[in-house]
């Protein structure tokens, strides 16, 4: 990205903003106009393309943003590798080195001030008000993108970092060849929008309503429904606790779509060094283990005031 985008400022709302901000807006709400749109052009065709699109390039961001770019939990050939990595590109999330960026600072500064969609600064703000707010995110121009040098090193991840917004345009006008305003309608707006919003209440619900299950310090929860609709990505208490695990949902019932596509093609022979939490590890993270602890400290400790009252 030039560094007149980032660096050009103009201000309104009482505060300074950029291009990237304003083009954050620009790209969200037309995203949602064409949510307004689609009812008036629905049909089956539209509607199944959109599903269909849903998930893949919800992989894009689940398997290949989050899990295999963000923290290197499994490793895919070049071009498997670059293949999901380019269908985030078209879920309208921003470039993977962005993305990857943004979440590792999440994990590194977790529910503070510096977190880039931290709780703490409001449900709006770590929805989807983070997103025009640069600054929330990167701080500086000269500040930006350093804990992503593995991925800025690979000449793929930077042309997609320079042309992300011109693929999505490109394949909204292919949607609207091929099927009109049914398409564009369903297969980019609804789509899109669909799954940006069940992917941001990651980081604002599922910080806030969940249940927690592991000792990780920090606001984290698993909830079932985002598990659902972002394809296991809503085990977020899991995943806060192993950050590193290719797998997000530990138990059987814990669905986790992006899991069942990296086992097979573990399977496969096509994903190797996948990385998962031993049953060692899980112990000592389980919260209740943390809790049985303090419990039997407590016990241990009114017993020996009890017999220091009896002896005085």
């Amino acid at each position: 990205m030039p560094a007149w985008v980032v660096k050009s400022r103009v201000e309104f709302l009482g505060r300074e903003w950029n291009f990237v901000d304003i083009g954050s807006i620009v790209f969200l709400s037309t995203l949602h106009v064409l949510v307004l749109l689609a009812p008036f052009h629905f049909n089956w065709r539209a509607f199944w393309l959109a599903v269909a699109l849903y998930y893949l390039t919800g992989l894009g961001v689940t398997l290949s943003y989050h899990r295999q770019l963000s923290h290197r939990s499994f490793k895919l050939p070049k071009w498997l590798e670059y293949f999901f990595a380019y269908c985030g590109v078209l879920s309208i999330q921003g470039s993977p080195i962005e993305w990857a960026s943004t979440h590792r600072n999440h994990h590194q500064f977790t529910d503070t001030w510096d977190d880039p969609h931290s709780p703490i600064k409001g449900l709006w703000f770590s929805h989807i008000g983070w997103l025009f707010d640069y600054r929330s995110r990167f701080g500086s121009y000269e500040g930006r993108l350093k804990n992503v040098d593995d991925l800025r090193r690979q000449k793929f991840y930077r042309f997609l970092h320079v042309t992300y917004p011109l693929h999505s345009i490109a394949f909204g006008v292919l949607l609207y060849a091929l099927g009109g305003m049914p398409f564009l309608a369903w297969g980019l707006g609804v789509r899109a929008a669909l799954f940006a919003h069940a992917t941001f209440a990651l980081n604002s619900i599922c910080h806030r309503w969940g249940k927690k299950v592991w000792d990780t310090g920090d606001m984290s929860r698993n909830n079932w429904v985002f598990g659902l609709l972002t394809h296991g990505e809503g085990w977020h208490n899991n995943h806060h606790a192993f950050q590193y695990s290719a797998r997000h949902g530990f138990e059987w019932w814990e669905v986790d779509v992006t899991w069942y596509v990296i086992r097979f093609l573990e399977i496969a022979g096509l994903a190797t060094d996948v990385k998962l939490p031993s049953e060692t590890q899980k112990k000592r993270k389980a919260l209740s283990n943390k809790l049985n602890e303090e419990k039997l400290e407590t016990q241990v400790n009114n017993t020996k005031l009890e017999a220091q009252a009896k002896n005085e």
